[in-house]
């Protein structure tokens, strides 16, 4: 993998960000690849990007390797998801570095519960845990984490 450019995604790319995010969701072992699964994330991507997401995909020459999502307004890191062949190569990290330019100071983000490796993955790059809520629109138990800029006096 060269390094993949971090940029804003057009709008010809959101059906192939949905099957990035369908396939690396998949990867959690929470969910099972299916087009109802995948029609309802690239439904998704549309309303949120209305609703005021900043999305972001990480470009591998042509090859969509991540989607990132940010609402700015909220600081709220909503969706970060690497595609399964690109898991494990720091892109994640990337990523994130990326999101802390968009948001310096502090910013939002939830996991689900199950997904043990994305959160231990948090709270080793610095989130701090707050709470956890289920979330009714899927009957998840979510995790919600925070973090703040320590080298920011605020």
């Amino acid at each position: 993998m060269l390094d993949p450019i971090i940029r804003p995604a057009r709008a010809d790319e959101y059906d192939e960000v949905g099957r990035v995010w369908m396939e690396s969701w998949v990867s959690t072992g929470l969910a099972e690849a299916s087009a109802f699964l995948l029609a309802n994330l690239r439904a998704r991507v549309r309303r949120e990007i209305e609703n005021g997401w900043s999305l972001f995909v990480a470009d591998d020459g042509g090859t969509i390797a991540a989607m990132l999502a940010l609402h700015v307004p909220k600081q709220y890191l909503d969706m970060l998801f690497v595609a399964p062949a690109y898991q494990g190569q720091s892109l994640g990290r990337k990523l994130l570095a990326f999101t802390r330019t968009q948001m310096p100071d502090e910013m939002y983000l939830r996991c689900v519960r199950e997904n043990e490796k994305a959160w231990r993955w948090y709270e080793r790059e610095g989130f701090v845990f707050e709470k956890e809520e289920i979330e009714p629109s899927n009957g998840f138990m979510m995790k919600y984490y925070r973090w703040k800029n320590k080298g920011n006096a605020s």
